[in-house]
């Protein structure tokens, strides 16, 4: 038996409670969790903005130890450090066909297996696959990526998904060039991340805009150059610390149609915005089709970042090794199991940026 926080259904409080965790089956592996960090995400498959089948052992990254392998697993051993990959590629739909192993159509079906009962043999599900809100996970190999050397294994569990998909949106999807302007919405984990990604790049300013002017201070460490506390004039703002003309990328990390549209309005003519914010459904945002043809902008998706977790992983690795991506600056809290319907409230409170539960 190991602890773990279980959703019972959605929009229920978190259950910190013992559940029963098979040893790991053929191609599969057991991993005992050293940290798991606390994404936007978890809260929206918590309150049904996203779906997952249901009850379910929610987090989705993470790190920790190998302690087990099933038959057939070659790639890691017990007592390997691994990052978990809570979207693996398939390697045979459209998308994967393609080099985006980031669309993957598959890359979610082990959602919906059970992979742990309760003590009243209640079946769980692992949520996006790798149920990280646990001591001990079973997954499958392919959700585990060997950390490389040098890299703090409890701090390597925000590789699994802020700094992938911050990374991934300033290198992959906006493609950043060194000496341009970026604005990034949004300072919580990814927005950490973004920031640190575009400072990587070599942007020359970097404006950080959110809700609380509490994170100025840790948006400055990360890379900002110029701190905005979010208002109706924020695009504005924008466009008068970049000559007027507006920053040649806008990052929105929040998921929100008016924080999108002041992306959008914030971004150079010909310039690229880049969603990287989950929205609900109900959060429709609006263009005519005359803006749409004068301004020439881009505005794009980003799905992980756009990221190939097994090859992007140890260039991350590089950069934290050089001292150029800080992963314990990102970190404002850390708690335990029980903690996390807390850093939930932080999130909608926009208070801090990554917490990071720690076992």
């Amino acid at each position: 038996m190991v602890r773990a926080a279980v959703l019972p259904a959605v929009g229920a409080p978190l259950e910190i409670t013992d559940i029963d965790l098979p040893e790991p089956g053929p191609g599969q592996v057991r991993v005992r969790l050293a940290a798991a960090g606390v994404c936007h995400s978890d809260l929206s498959l918590s309150d049904g903005t996203m779906r997952v089948p249901v009850p379910a052992v929610l987090g989705h990254e993470g790190a920790g130890t190998v302690v087990a392998v099933g038959d057939g697993v070659a790639g890691v051993a017990p007592g390997d450090r691994v990052v978990l990959n809570w979207a693996p590629s398939c390697g045979r739909c459209h998308a994967c066909g393609l080099g985006e192993v980031w669309l993957c159509a598959n890359a979610l079906a082990g959602s919906a297996d059970v992979y742990a009962r309760t003590a009243d043999g209640t079946d769980l599900h692992p949520g996006l696959n790798v149920a990280a809100f646990a001591e001990e996970t079973v997954v499958d190999a392919s959700c585990v990526l060997p950390l490389p050397d040098g890299v703090p294994l409890v701090d390597a569990a925000l590789l699994g998904c802020a700094v992938l998909t911050g990374y991934g949106a300033v290198h992959h999807s906006a493609r950043v060039r060194p000496g341009e302007t970026v604005a990034v919405l949004g300072v919580g984990g990814v927005g950490l991340a973004t920031l640190q990604a575009a400072r990587i790049a070599g942007a020359s300013t970097v404006v950080a805009v959110d809700v609380s002017p509490e994170k100025e201070e840790l948006a400055r460490a990360a890379g900002a150059t110029e701190y905005l506390v979010a208002s109706e004039q924020t695009a504005r703002e924008i466009r008068g610390l970049t000559g007027k003309q507006g920053v040649d990328v806008a990052v929105e990390c929040v998921g929100r149609a008016v924080t999108i549209r002041t992306a959008w309005e914030s971004t150079r003519r010909g310039g690229r915005t880049t969603v990287v914010g989950i929205g609900g459904k109900d959060q429709q945002v609006t263009f005519n089709a005359l803006e749409l043809f004068h301004w020439g902008r881009t505005l794009s998706g980003c799905v992980y970042g756009n990221t190939n977790p097994a090859e992007d992983l140890p260039v991350l690795a590089d950069h934290v090794r050089a001292g150029r991506l800080d992963l314990s600056a990102m970190v404002t809290e850390h708690i335990a199991l029980d903690g996390i319907p807390g850093a939930f409230e932080n999130m909608l409170a926009g208070k801090g940026g990554r917490a990071l539960v720690v076992f």
